[in-house]
């Protein structure tokens, strides 16, 4: 668990209000043939930006993640490993917080999702529902690969071909 009282002050808001404009919490499915329900949901923190040093200090300071590079030069400084959203991001910006109704709401809702992956709610057809439910209040509706009408008839018909499910850009 991060010990967010080793994080200087100045540090810790500091990061959290960069994520509060540039920052992203997601949730996100992804269609699984070898799951019982035919979705793996997935958590991810991510935030972009084409200085690197900023992104280090996000991986230093939350102990957790990894820095990649994208094709066109900017880097991404993304955790999407549950024990690490659970130990290290969720209690970082507990303790830092954001100032703008959108990001701790989309954070509100993150967490609460964060809770039924813990509690293994998720490998359930009513876990599922719960997380869309959640789901479609965050990041504004987002851009969503599948539909929620794509997941649950999947769940329902798992017979379903892969490639014709729509993809919502």
């Amino acid at each position: 668990m991060l010990k967010t009282n080793g994080i200087p002050d100045h540090i810790g808001y500091y990061l959290a209000g960069f994520a509060d404009g540039e920052g992203s919490f997601n949730v996100s499915f992804r269609r699984r043939e070898d799951y019982q329900i035919p979705w793996k949901v997935s958590l991810c923190f991510n935030i972009s930006q084409r200085d690197r040093v900023i992104l280090s200090l996000y991986k230093r300071h939350l102990q957790c993640g990894r820095i990649r590079q994208r094709e066109d030069g900017v880097f991404y400084y993304e955790v999407n490993n549950l024990n690490s959203i659970s130990e290290n991001v969720i209690p970082f910006f507990n303790r830092f917080g954001f100032l703008s109704a959108k990001k701790k709401r989309d954070f509100s809702k993150f967490k609460q999702i964060a809770q039924i992956m813990r509690d293994g709610r998720h490998l359930s057809v009513e876990g599922i529902e719960e997380i869309l439910k959640i789901r479609v209040k965050m990041n504004d509706g987002g851009k969503r690969r599948y539909s929620d009408t794509d997941i649950l008839e999947a769940i329902e018909n798992p017979q379903r071909p892969y490639a014709r499910l729509s993809k919502e850009r």
